[in-house]
């Protein structure tokens, strides 16, 4: 139990990290093509992995021998997800693609159901709808509807959702692959991120330090050690209670950009908080059937 604890709080960085996701690319400047921003952050995420191999005396060479499946998860997870997104996002308003594919820690929390050892609780669920009910008033404060017109894009949104839920359900199914081996995932991602660039895009690199510093960051943080931590809590920890705190990202990203001068607190941010921190604790409350640990989970293995 004390180990599902300390990985459910491992997994929980992530969602503080994804909430400066606003913010960075705020700083970034906005014009980086998104493939190029992708490339870019994705393969700091690696270079970031390869100073850890450093440090601990190795090459990481080892954890390039994973399972076909665990391959699978992880390239589709990442890469899959992000080109949905960006995809959906040339295809509908942004607003309404945000709002689809942020269903995606609700469908964790039904998804988690059917792993081995794992149960719906009401709590869980009703966590998660109020969480999401917050959520979605956060950042559907500027929409301006659903138009069927827009029923491509929203499809592609709401596969983003289909795509991020099941990498981060389905790793609970390869849990023995080190969490090492997502710096590899990264890598792989970054390479095709890049080849999309090189196809669609026309390449603009940051112009001035404060650029450079939110694209560093994005791959730093968010890109970086959020996929690093998410991985280790969702194969380790509570998965329910992770996917409700989930919802907390956009929550942080508003505070975050309030703060930064970017946007100001009213009456719809206040709600959105009181809903996300009630789901929250609700979820949190649940009480969950310990499992046969047969393995010692190690971040360092």
């Amino acid at each position: 139990m004390a180990t599902i604890i300390a990985a459910t709080w491992i997994g929980s960085i992530s969602v503080f990290l994804w909430g400066t996701l606003a913010l960075l690319t705020k700083l970034s400047g906005g014009e980086i093509p998104e493939f190029q921003l992708m490339a870019m952050t994705f393969g700091i995420a690696f270079l970031l992995m390869c100073v850890r191999w450093f440090r601990a005396g190795h090459s990481g060479i080892r954890y390039l021998r994973q399972p076909l499946l665990a391959w699978c998860i992880g390239v589709g997870g990442l890469f899959g997800y992000h080109f949905a997104y960006f995809k959906a996002m040339t295809l509908a308003p942004a607003v309404e693609v945000s709002l689809l594919a942020y269903l995606w820690p609700l469908f964790i929390v039904l998804m988690s159901s059917f792993l081995p050892g794992e149960s719906l609780r009401k709590q869980h669920l009703l966590g998660a709808v109020l969480a999401l009910m917050g959520g979605w008033l956060l950042i559907g404060g500027n929409s301006n509807g659903f138009a069927l017109g827009n029923l491509d894009g929203y499809l592609v949104a709401f596969s983003c959702a289909l795509i991020w839920s099941s990498y981060s359900v389905l790793s609970r199914l390869v849990k023995n692959v080190p969490t090492d081996a997502v710096g590899w995932f990264c890598g792989v991602t970054a390479v095709l991120a890049l080849l999309c660039h090189l196809v669609w895009e026309t390449t603009v690199w940051p112009t001035g330090w404060v650029q450079w510093t939110g694209v560093l960051g994005l791959g730093l943080g968010p890109v970086g050690i959020a996929f690093f931590t998410w991985d280790y809590g969702v194969k380790h920890g509570n998965i329910q209670l992770l996917g409700t705190l989930a919802y907390g990202a956009p929550l942080i990203s508003v505070v975050l950009l309030i703060v930064a001068g970017y946007g100001e607190a009213t009456s719809a941010v206040i709600a959105a908080s009181v809903l996300i921190v009630l789901g929250s604790l609700i979820a949190g409350r649940a009480k969950r059937q310990p499992l046969p640990e047969t393995e010692t989970a190690s971040f360092n293995s």
